[in-house]
């Protein structure tokens, strides 16, 4: 067989072939792995233990702010936070020098130090074939059992909201990553906007987790990372067993992201959105929460509802309802791969 797969995740159809190949979990296991799950959860005396690895492929610039912050808004989906972090760190031949892991060693420092994380093992090495660092991070955390987020909490009649809008971290990758594709496209004061959009809007949803589940019945939550929103509302529909209708009309788009994404010729919706957090509430609790994240200077809005169905996801037209746009892989791959 020829066959290769492209750049990016696995097919959520060949994944679900391999998951299904595992062993059975054994009971203490609350969640484990699945399309759309952000952590395994397992469950641990009157406690529960949220585990999380996520690598750091795409980025090469604060890779290591990147590798505990996005690992970080994960545990975040659950209402936990993050306490303790194992991290592998694989470094490119004849490009490695003692300047460049230092580096990288204080940007995780420094990260763990601002999110209270204590790093306590993990791997390093100088590894063949590769062109850039790897990171890839584990983060531990703990919550009781009354007070753990999944994705199997969503209901029908619950309402999704969006927090700060898309693509937020693809915004800021390219304009890191490529600046010199942005010359006769973007002003000097765009280019460094766009760039700082990994901390302005910001690409951590720690906070808006926090502050969701402080004003409103939160059932379910989503980091839209790999694949952009489309391919997170599609895993959130697969995770929850259920029907999910959304209004595009209502995904905020920041100008100077939808300007960067036609510069490339991307689909923001298909675009790699760190930054952004899918929130599933009570009805009843979405206009509180949307409000208390506006208040606190995060944009907000009700994007969508959910229904009782088959795991599918739904943009309504001005003739009724199509299904989303599934993306194979995500759009900024065919940027890395051009370069």
């Amino acid at each position: 067989m020829n066959f290769t797969f492209p750049l990016g995740k696995l097919p959520h159809e060949y994944l679900q072939q391999l998951i299904n190949t595992l062993p059975a979990p054994s009971e203490r296991v609350i969640l484990g792995p699945g399309i759309g799950l952000d952590c395994a959860v397992v469950e641990f005396d009157e406690r529960c233990l949220v585990f999380k690895s996520e690598p750091i492929t795409f980025a090469t610039q604060q890779i290591g702010w990147y590798a505990v912050q996005i690992a970080a808004n994960d545990i975040a989906t659950t209402g936990a936070k993050p306490q303790w972090m194992l991290l592998t760190m694989l470094l490119p031949e004849n490009k490695t020098t003692p300047l460049l892991v230092n580096e990288i060693t204080q940007q995780v420092t420094q990260t763990c130090q601002q999110l209270g994380i204590t790093p306590i093992g993990g791997h390093t090495e100088i590894t063949a074939g590769l062109d850039r660092p790897i990171l890839v991070t584990t983060l531990i955390a703990e919550i009781s059992r009354e007070n753990l987020i999944t994705p199997l909490g969503a209901k029908p009649g619950d309402v999704i909201i969006l927090s700060k809008g898309i693509p937020i971290e693809a915004t800021a990758l390219l304009a890191n990553e490529f600046p010199e594709r942005f010359e006769g496209f973007l002003s000097e004061p765009e280019l460094s906007e766009a760039q700082h959009f990994l901390k302005e809007p910001g690409i951590s949803v720690s906070r808006d987790a926090e502050i969701a589940i402080k004003a409103g019945e939160v059932h379910a939550m989503h980091d839209p990372t790999e694949g952009g929103l489309a391919t997170a509302l599609w895993e959130l529909a697969y995770a929850s067993r259920n029907t999910l209708i959304v209004d595009l009309d209502q995904i905020f788009i920041p100008p100077l992201s939808r300007k960067v994404c036609e510069i490339f010729g991307l689909n923001p919706l298909g675009t790699i959105a760190s930054g952004a957090l899918v929130i599933i509430a009570s009805p009843e609790s979405g206009p509180a929460i949307v409000k208390a994240l506006r208040e606190n200077g995060i944009y907000a809005s009700i994007i969508g509802q959910v229904e009782s169905g088959q795991p599918e996801v739904y943009q309504i037209t001005p003739t009724g309802k199509r299904l989303l746009e599934k993306f194979t892989r995500d759009e900024i791959a065919r940027v890395y791969e051009a370069a």
